[in-house]
C-alpha cells in the first residue's frame, strides 16, 4: 500500500476530511468522533440525513482494517469510530483484521460483509445496518452488537467467538427467507447476552454451543405468521438458559457504556419488570442444559398449531414458572429433568399438555399447588390414558416422602384405566374402588368386614340354622359362625357344622362371596404396595 513507515494514505484514495481524521485516529488507536452535538441529529436510526462529513467510505475502512498503515511510535492502531456514515459495502470477507475495532453510533449506507473473516474484537455498538453477513466468522475476543438496529437480518451461521456475544437490546428484522437472525452451528466460548432484545422473525440456533449462559431475558421474539419465533434444537448450554424477565429500573444497559457481560443481573425487589415474551412456537428439542431452563415470567402467545417443545431435552433443572399459554402446546415428551420448579398456574389445560416419556426425580411447587391441581396437571396431559405420568409423579412423591399422596396417584391411575375397560371388567372396578379403593385403601376392608359381620351375627342369632350332624355339632355361637364364613382362609370349625336353609343359606352365600371379594382385593392392593408401583 505504502512505502514501510509511511503513514500516508495512498495518493490516489484522496480521502475526505472525515476519512483523513479517521486515518489519523487509526494510527494513534484514538478515537474518532464525528459527532456534531444534537442527540436527536446523531442518532444513527432517526430520521435526519447525514451530510458529507461524516462520510467514510467503506472501501476505505476495508483497506484500514486489512493493511492498514503502521501505528505511531509508542502507540497501537485500532479503528476507534464514531458517529460515522458509511457508504458502500462494508467488504472485509476473508480476510484477517488484527486491530481492536470498534464502530459506535454509525449508520451504513449498505451491508456488511464479515464471512470467513477473523477479527480480534469487534463491537459495532448502536448502530443502524442493513444487514449483516458474518457466516464463519471468527473472533478472538467478543464479538458485540448491543443496540443495533438490523433491518434484513443476521448471518452467524457456523460463527465461532472466542469469549461473548453480546446482542442485547439489539432490534433485527427478518430477511427474505423469514429468518432475523441465523446462526445455525454457532459457537460462542462464553456468554451469549441478548438481553432485551427484539427478533422479528425466526432466530435460529439449531445445533449452536454455549461455554457458559444464554441469556434472553426481557426480549421479544416475534415471529407470529411463521412456525416458530426461536428454533433451537440440539442446543447446548454448558450453564443456563435463562427465558425470563429483565429488570428496567438502573438496568445495566440503560446507559451508553457498553454494557458488561457474563453477569447474571437479577432485579431487586419493586423494580419494574420487562417479560420475556415469546409470539409464535419455541423448538429446543435434543437440548443439553449444564443447570438449568428458566422460564420464570416468560409469556408465550401461540396459535393452535404452533408448539413450546422440549422434548428430549436434558437439564438439572427446568423452571416452569411463566405465564399460562392460552393457545398451542406445551411439549415434554421425552424431557430428563431431575428437578422440576413449577406452579399449577403455568400450565396449559386439557389437551395444551404432552408429557409421554417425560421424567423428573423431584417436584418442587412454588406457591399453592396441591395433590388436586398435581393430578389435573397428569389428566391435562393424558386426554387419552397413559399410566406412566402417574407413575412417574407416583414416584417423585415417594422419593420425597410423601407416601399416602403416592397411593393416591396410583388410584387416580387406576380410575382413569378403568374409563378404558369394557363393561364387566369396568364394574369390577367399581366395586373395586367402593369396598377398598383398589386396595390402596385397605382400612375401608376391616370396615366392610366388621359390618358385614355384625349384620351376619344379628340374622343367625335370631335364624340359626340345624347342625349338620346331631350330637356331634360344637355349641351353637352365631359370631363364630358369621366370622367363619366371612374369612375364606382361615377355617373356625363353625361352618362346616351345621346346614342354613332357606333365606339362611342366601346369607350365607352372601357373606362367603363377600369375603373372597374383600380378601382378593386387599391381596392385590398389597401386592402393588410390595413391588413399590
Amino acid at each position: 500500500m505504502t512505502e514501510p513507515g509511511d503513514g500516508d494514505a495512498p495518493t490516489g484514495l484522496q480521502l475526505t476530511s472525515a476519512e483523513w481524521s479517521m486515518w489519523q485516529a487509526f494510527r494513534n488507536g484514538s478515537t474518532c468522533d464525528l459527532h456534531i452535538g444534537d442527540p436527536a441529529r446523531d442518532d444513527p436510526h432517526g430520521q435526519h440525513l447525514w451530510g458529507p462529513e461524516r462520510r467514510v467510505r467503506g472501501r476505505v475502512v476495508s483497506l484500514l482494517l486489512l493493511d492498514g498503515p503502521p501505528a505511531q511510535p509508542g502507540r497501537v492502531s485500532a479503528l476507534k469510530l464514531t458517529g460515522a456514515y458509511i457508504t458502500d459495502k462494508l467488504d472485509v470477507a476473508g480476510g484477517t483484521i488484527e486491530p481492536f475495532v470498534e464502530l459506535r453510533d454509525c449508520r451504513f449506507e449498505a451491508e456488511v460483509l464479515l464471512p470467513e473473516s477473523r477479527f480480534t474484537t469487534l463491537r459495532m455498538i448502536n448502530c443502524a445496518i442493513p444487514r449483516l453477513e458474518a457466516a464463519r466468522l471468527h473472533t478472538e475476543g467478543d464479538l458485540h452488537l448491543p443496540r443495533c438496529a438490523v433491518s434484513s437480518g443476521v448471518r452467524l451461521t457456523d460463527a465461532q467467538i472466542g469469549t461473548d456475544l453480546l446482542l442485547s437490546q439489539a432490534v433485527v428484522h427478518k430477511d427474505r427467507q423469514g429468518r432475523s437472525i441465523m446462526a445455525d452451528g454457532l459457537t460462542v466460548a462464553q456468554d451469549l447476552q441478548a438481553e432485551m432484545m427484539e427478533s422479528y422473525g425466526e432466530l435460529s440456533l439449531r445445533g449452536a454451543t454455549i461455554g457458559v449462559s444464554l441469556s434472553l431475558r426481557g426480549s421479544r421474539l416475534s415471529n407470529p405468521f411463521g412456525r416458530r419465533a426461536l428454533n433451537a434444537p440440539q442446543l447446548t448450554v454448558e450453564r443456563t438458559l435463562y427465558l425470563t424477565a429483565a429488570g428496567l429500573a438502573n438496568s445495566p444497559f440503560s446507559s451508553a457504556a457498553t454494557p458488561p457481560y457474563g453477569i447474571a443481573h437479577t432485579p431487586s425487589r419493586g423494580t419494574r419488570m420487562q417479560r420475556f415474551e415469546c409470539e409464535g412456537g419455541m423448538r429446543l428439542d435434543d437440548g443439553r442444559f449444564g443447570d438449568a431452563v428458566d422460564f420464570e415470567h416468560a409469556r408465550f402467545i401461540m396459535e393452535s398449531d404452533q408448539e413450546l417443545s422440549l422434548r428430549r431435552i436434558h437439564t438439572p433443572e427446568l423452571r416452569f414458572l411463566g405465564e399460562r399459554p392460552q393457545r398451542g402446546r406445551v411439549i415434554l415428551s421425552g424431557a430428563r429433568v431431575v428437578n422440576l420448579v413449577d406452579k399449577s398456574a403455568s400450565w396449559p389445560g386439557l389437551g395444551g399438555l404432552w408429557m409421554a416419556g417425560f421424567a423428573y426425580e423431584t417436584l418442587i411447587p412454588r406457591g399453592h399447588f396441591p395433590l388436586a391441581l398435581r393430578l389435573q396437571w397428569v389428566a391435562a396431559a393424558t386426554p387419552e390414558y397413559a399410566p406412566e405420568p402417574y407413575e412417574m409423579l407416583a414416584t417423585a412423591l415417594r422419593t420425597s416422602g410423601e407416601d399416602a399422596d403416592a397411593r393416591e396417584v396410583l388410584l387416580a391411575k387406576q380410575r382413569r384405566r378403568r374409563e378404558t375397560l369394557p363393561l364387566a371388567a369396568k364394574s369390577w372396578g367399581f366395586l373395586q374402588d367402593w369396598t377398598v379403593a383398589y386396595g390402596y385403601r385397605p382400612g375401608r376392608a376391616a370396615v366392610w368386614m366388621a359390618i358385614l359381620w355384625a349384620i351376619g351375627t344379628v340374622y343367625f342369632a335370631e335364624h340359626p340354622p340345624p347342625p349338620l350332624k346331631p350330637g356331634e355339632s360344637p355349641p351353637w355361637n352365631p359370631y363364630l359362625y358369621a366370622l367363619d364364613l366371612l374369612l375364606p382362609v382361615i377355617d373356625l370349625y363353625q361352618g362346616g357344622a351345621w346346614k342354613p336353609s332357606g333365606g339362611a343359606q342366601w346369607v350365607a352365600a352372601v357373606l362367603i362371596l363377600a369375603g373372597w371379594v374383600l380378601a382378593t382385593t386387599v391381596a392385590t392392593g398389597a401386592s402393588r404396595l410390595l413391588r413399590r408401583q
